[in-house]
Protein backbone atom coordinates (compact mmCIF):
# COMPACT_ATOMS: atom_id res chain seq x y z
CA UNK A 1 0.00 0.00 0.00
CA UNK A 2 1.07 3.32 -0.70
CA UNK A 3 1.76 6.11 1.87
CA UNK A 4 -1.09 7.88 0.62
CA UNK A 5 -3.27 5.52 0.63
CA UNK A 6 -3.11 5.12 4.38
CA UNK A 7 -3.71 9.04 4.78
CA UNK A 8 -7.35 9.25 6.42
CA UNK A 9 -7.87 12.90 5.13
CA UNK A 10 -10.90 14.93 5.43
CA UNK A 11 -13.37 15.09 2.40
CA UNK A 12 -14.17 18.93 3.31
CA UNK A 13 -16.33 19.27 -0.38
CA UNK A 14 -18.87 16.56 0.86
CA UNK A 15 -19.99 17.97 4.29
CA UNK A 16 -23.01 19.65 4.61
CA UNK A 17 -24.28 23.26 3.64
CA UNK A 18 -26.87 24.94 6.42
CA UNK A 19 -27.00 28.17 3.88
CA UNK A 20 -29.90 26.81 1.87
CA UNK A 21 -28.73 27.71 -1.81
CA UNK A 22 -28.15 25.53 -4.66
CA UNK A 23 -25.58 26.46 -7.06
CA UNK A 24 -26.52 25.98 -10.45
CA UNK A 25 -23.02 24.97 -12.16
CA UNK A 26 -19.94 24.85 -10.37
CA UNK A 27 -17.15 23.48 -12.09
CA UNK A 28 -13.68 24.30 -14.18
CA UNK A 29 -13.14 26.91 -16.48
CA UNK A 30 -10.48 27.52 -19.20
CA UNK A 31 -8.76 24.29 -19.27
CA UNK A 32 -6.91 23.69 -22.43
CA UNK A 33 -6.52 19.96 -23.41
CA UNK A 34 -5.46 17.84 -26.48
CA UNK A 35 -7.98 15.99 -28.11
CA UNK A 36 -9.01 14.22 -31.73
CA UNK A 37 -11.92 15.35 -33.45
CA UNK A 38 -13.59 12.92 -36.30
CA UNK A 39 -14.26 15.03 -39.37
CA UNK A 40 -16.95 14.70 -42.36
CA UNK A 41 -14.83 12.35 -43.81
CA UNK A 42 -14.43 10.01 -40.88
CA UNK A 43 -10.54 11.12 -40.17
CA UNK A 44 -9.41 11.98 -36.76
CA UNK A 45 -7.49 15.25 -36.69
CA UNK A 46 -5.68 16.51 -33.21
CA UNK A 47 -6.56 20.13 -31.45
CA UNK A 48 -6.19 21.56 -28.97
CA UNK A 49 -9.93 22.32 -26.73
CA UNK A 50 -10.41 24.82 -24.31
CA UNK A 51 -12.56 22.94 -22.03
CA UNK A 52 -15.28 24.58 -19.86
CA UNK A 53 -17.10 21.97 -17.30
CA UNK A 54 -19.62 22.33 -14.86
CA UNK A 55 -22.42 20.42 -12.77
CA UNK A 56 -25.76 21.93 -10.23
CA UNK A 57 -24.08 21.42 -6.98
CA UNK A 58 -27.35 20.69 -4.56
CA UNK A 59 -28.22 22.65 -1.50
CA UNK A 60 -27.44 20.08 1.20
CA UNK A 61 -23.44 19.63 0.19
CA UNK A 62 -20.89 22.45 0.22
CA UNK A 63 -18.55 22.07 -2.66
CA UNK A 64 -18.39 19.58 -5.65
CA UNK A 65 -14.77 17.54 -6.52
CA UNK A 66 -12.76 19.76 -9.01
CA UNK A 67 -10.49 16.77 -9.64
CA UNK A 68 -12.89 14.71 -10.75
CA UNK A 69 -13.75 16.69 -14.13
CA UNK A 70 -10.25 16.39 -15.39
CA UNK A 71 -10.24 12.57 -14.39
CA UNK A 72 -13.46 12.31 -16.68
CA UNK A 73 -11.87 14.43 -19.37
CA UNK A 74 -8.37 12.28 -19.74
CA UNK A 75 -10.01 8.86 -19.32
CA UNK A 76 -12.18 9.12 -22.74
CA UNK A 77 -9.34 8.59 -24.88
CA UNK A 78 -11.74 8.28 -28.10
CA UNK A 79 -12.56 10.77 -30.84
CA UNK A 80 -14.99 13.73 -30.11
CA UNK A 81 -17.70 14.54 -32.22
CA UNK A 82 -21.75 15.83 -31.89
CA UNK A 83 -22.25 11.80 -31.62
CA UNK A 84 -19.66 11.30 -29.10
CA UNK A 85 -20.43 14.38 -26.79
CA UNK A 86 -23.57 12.54 -25.11
CA UNK A 87 -21.55 9.74 -23.86
CA UNK A 88 -18.66 12.55 -22.70
CA UNK A 89 -21.58 14.49 -20.91
CA UNK A 90 -22.96 11.53 -19.32
CA UNK A 91 -19.58 9.96 -17.50
CA UNK A 92 -19.48 13.86 -15.90
CA UNK A 93 -22.46 13.66 -14.45
CA UNK A 94 -21.78 9.80 -13.09
CA UNK A 95 -18.24 10.88 -11.87
CA UNK A 96 -19.95 13.96 -10.34
CA UNK A 97 -22.67 12.75 -9.04
CA UNK A 98 -24.73 15.19 -10.50
CA UNK A 99 -28.48 15.41 -11.82
CA UNK A 100 -27.64 18.09 -14.68
CA UNK A 101 -24.44 20.01 -15.76
CA UNK A 102 -23.23 21.70 -19.01
CA UNK A 103 -19.77 20.71 -20.86
CA UNK A 104 -18.18 23.02 -23.65
CA UNK A 105 -15.46 22.55 -25.97
CA UNK A 106 -14.05 25.02 -27.99
CA UNK A 107 -11.32 24.44 -30.37
CA UNK A 108 -9.79 25.33 -34.23
CA UNK A 109 -10.55 23.19 -36.56
CA UNK A 110 -8.90 22.30 -40.13
CA UNK A 111 -10.58 21.69 -43.18
CA UNK A 112 -8.44 21.30 -46.62
CA UNK A 113 -9.47 23.18 -49.51
CA UNK A 114 -9.38 23.19 -53.18
CA UNK A 115 -8.57 26.75 -54.67
CA UNK A 116 -11.22 28.00 -56.97
CA UNK A 117 -8.54 27.30 -60.50
CA UNK A 118 -5.88 26.36 -59.96
CA UNK A 119 -6.68 23.55 -57.55
CA UNK A 120 -4.02 23.87 -55.44
CA UNK A 121 -4.53 22.16 -51.53
CA UNK A 122 -4.26 24.36 -48.44
CA UNK A 123 -5.94 24.15 -44.94
CA UNK A 124 -8.35 26.69 -43.60
CA UNK A 125 -9.12 26.96 -39.90
CA UNK A 126 -12.50 27.60 -38.54
CA UNK A 127 -13.52 28.18 -34.62
CA UNK A 128 -15.62 24.96 -33.71
CA UNK A 129 -17.66 24.83 -30.38
CA UNK A 130 -19.11 21.08 -28.99
CA UNK A 131 -21.41 22.29 -26.03
CA UNK A 132 -23.53 20.12 -24.04
CA UNK A 133 -26.48 20.73 -21.31
CA UNK A 134 -28.95 19.23 -19.20
CA UNK A 135 -29.02 15.53 -17.76
CA UNK A 136 -30.34 11.95 -18.09
CA UNK A 137 -32.42 11.52 -21.35
CA UNK A 138 -32.47 15.05 -21.51
CA UNK A 139 -29.23 15.92 -22.72
CA UNK A 140 -29.01 19.11 -25.14
CA UNK A 141 -26.90 19.62 -27.64
CA UNK A 142 -25.17 22.55 -29.43
CA UNK A 143 -22.41 22.99 -32.58
CA UNK A 144 -21.14 26.41 -33.56
CA UNK A 145 -18.89 27.58 -35.98
CA UNK A 146 -16.98 31.11 -36.56
CA UNK A 147 -16.48 31.29 -40.24
CA UNK A 148 -14.71 34.36 -41.96
CA UNK A 149 -15.71 34.80 -45.22
CA UNK A 150 -15.48 37.73 -47.68
CA UNK A 151 -18.54 39.91 -48.05
CA UNK A 152 -18.94 43.70 -50.27
CA UNK A 153 -21.15 46.55 -50.19
CA UNK A 154 -23.85 46.48 -52.86
CA UNK A 155 -24.54 50.38 -52.15
CA UNK A 156 -20.78 50.62 -52.38
CA UNK A 157 -20.57 49.12 -55.48
CA UNK A 158 -23.75 50.72 -57.04
CA UNK A 159 -22.71 53.94 -56.53
CA UNK A 160 -18.90 53.94 -57.33
CA UNK A 161 -18.08 54.36 -60.91
CA UNK A 162 -15.84 51.86 -60.70
CA UNK A 163 -14.50 49.69 -56.90
CA UNK A 164 -16.42 48.51 -54.30
CA UNK A 165 -15.18 48.54 -50.75
CA UNK A 166 -14.89 44.82 -49.64
CA UNK A 167 -14.07 43.58 -45.90
CA UNK A 168 -13.57 40.37 -43.79
CA UNK A 169 -16.86 38.95 -42.01
CA UNK A 170 -17.41 36.47 -39.38
CA UNK A 171 -20.50 34.69 -39.74
CA UNK A 172 -20.96 32.60 -36.79
CA UNK A 173 -23.66 30.16 -36.39
CA UNK A 174 -24.80 27.70 -33.09
CA UNK A 175 -27.09 25.09 -34.18
CA UNK A 176 -29.45 23.78 -31.35
CA UNK A 177 -29.28 19.82 -32.61
CA UNK A 178 -31.96 17.31 -33.17
CA UNK A 179 -29.76 14.91 -35.03
CA UNK A 180 -25.88 14.47 -35.67
CA UNK A 181 -24.83 17.50 -37.68
CA UNK A 182 -20.82 18.13 -38.92
CA UNK A 183 -18.78 21.40 -38.56
CA UNK A 184 -18.53 21.18 -42.18
CA UNK A 185 -22.62 21.45 -42.79
CA UNK A 186 -22.69 24.77 -40.92
CA UNK A 187 -19.45 26.27 -42.65
CA UNK A 188 -20.50 25.71 -46.02
CA UNK A 189 -23.94 26.99 -45.06
CA UNK A 190 -22.18 30.64 -44.13
CA UNK A 191 -19.55 30.13 -47.01
CA UNK A 192 -22.55 30.08 -49.54
CA UNK A 193 -24.09 32.93 -48.53
CA UNK A 194 -21.04 35.26 -48.61
CA UNK A 195 -19.76 37.46 -51.30
CA UNK A 196 -16.85 34.75 -51.52
CA UNK A 197 -15.43 32.52 -49.19
CA UNK A 198 -11.74 32.24 -48.03
CA UNK A 199 -8.60 30.03 -48.63
CA UNK A 200 -5.57 29.54 -46.97
CA UNK A 201 -3.58 29.69 -50.44
CA UNK A 202 -3.94 31.04 -53.12
CA UNK A 203 -2.76 31.82 -56.91
CA UNK A 204 -3.11 34.33 -58.96
CA UNK A 205 -5.53 32.60 -61.49
CA UNK A 206 -7.39 32.76 -58.05
CA UNK A 207 -6.74 36.13 -56.76
CA UNK A 208 -8.68 37.11 -59.55
CA UNK A 209 -11.20 34.85 -59.22
CA UNK A 210 -12.17 35.90 -55.42
CA UNK A 211 -12.00 39.06 -56.72
CA UNK A 212 -14.66 38.70 -59.28
CA UNK A 213 -16.62 36.85 -57.56
CA UNK A 214 -17.19 38.89 -54.33
CA UNK A 215 -17.79 41.88 -56.98
CA UNK A 216 -20.48 39.75 -59.07
CA UNK A 217 -22.22 38.92 -55.37
CA UNK A 218 -22.55 41.72 -53.21
CA UNK A 219 -23.94 41.16 -49.85
CA UNK A 220 -25.34 43.44 -47.19
CA UNK A 221 -24.32 42.20 -43.38
CA UNK A 222 -28.70 41.84 -43.52
CA UNK A 223 -27.97 39.91 -46.46
CA UNK A 224 -25.73 37.15 -44.87
CA UNK A 225 -28.03 36.21 -41.45
CA UNK A 226 -30.76 36.14 -43.69
CA UNK A 227 -29.48 33.75 -46.18
CA UNK A 228 -27.91 31.19 -43.57
CA UNK A 229 -31.22 31.29 -41.83
CA UNK A 230 -33.00 30.28 -44.75
CA UNK A 231 -30.90 26.85 -44.74
CA UNK A 232 -30.97 26.51 -41.11
CA UNK A 233 -34.80 26.59 -41.34
CA UNK A 234 -35.16 24.17 -44.23
CA UNK A 235 -32.71 21.54 -42.28
CA UNK A 236 -34.84 18.97 -40.36
CA UNK A 237 -31.27 18.42 -37.88
CA UNK A 238 -31.36 22.00 -36.59
CA UNK A 239 -33.85 22.59 -34.05
CA UNK A 240 -32.74 26.16 -33.33
CA UNK A 241 -30.11 28.13 -34.02
CA UNK A 242 -28.45 31.79 -33.75
CA UNK A 243 -27.01 33.68 -36.66
CA UNK A 244 -24.58 36.53 -36.49
CA UNK A 245 -22.50 38.29 -38.93
CA UNK A 246 -19.81 41.03 -37.82
CA UNK A 247 -18.34 42.60 -41.12
CA UNK A 248 -15.20 44.37 -40.27
CA UNK A 249 -15.47 47.36 -42.37
CA UNK A 250 -12.29 48.78 -44.87
CA UNK A 251 -13.69 52.59 -44.55
CA UNK A 252 -15.09 52.56 -41.41
CA UNK A 253 -13.44 52.32 -37.28
CA UNK A 254 -16.50 50.40 -36.39
CA UNK A 255 -18.26 47.02 -37.61
CA UNK A 256 -21.74 46.33 -38.79
CA UNK A 257 -23.28 43.28 -37.04
CA UNK A 258 -26.55 41.79 -37.66
CA UNK A 259 -28.11 38.45 -36.08
CA UNK A 260 -31.12 36.20 -36.17
CA UNK A 261 -32.33 33.79 -33.95
CA UNK A 262 -35.07 31.42 -33.99
CA UNK A 263 -36.31 28.27 -31.95
CA UNK A 264 -38.37 26.29 -34.39
CA UNK A 265 -39.37 24.30 -31.33
CA UNK A 266 -41.93 26.66 -30.73
CA UNK A 267 -42.89 27.51 -34.54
Amino acid sequence: MNAPDRLLLPDIQSMPDHRAIAIDRVGIRGLRHPIKVTTANGAAIGTIATVDMAVALPVALKGTHMSRFLEVLQAHEGELGVAALPDLMRAMLRRLEATNGTLSLRFAYFVMKRAPVSGVESLMDYEVCLRAKGGGDDVEIALEVGVPVTSLCPCSKEISEYGAHNQRSVVTISATLDSPLDPEDLIAMAERAASCELYGLLKRPDEKYVTERAYDNPKFVEDLVRDVAIELERDPRVAAYLVTSENFESIHNHSAYAAIERDKRAA
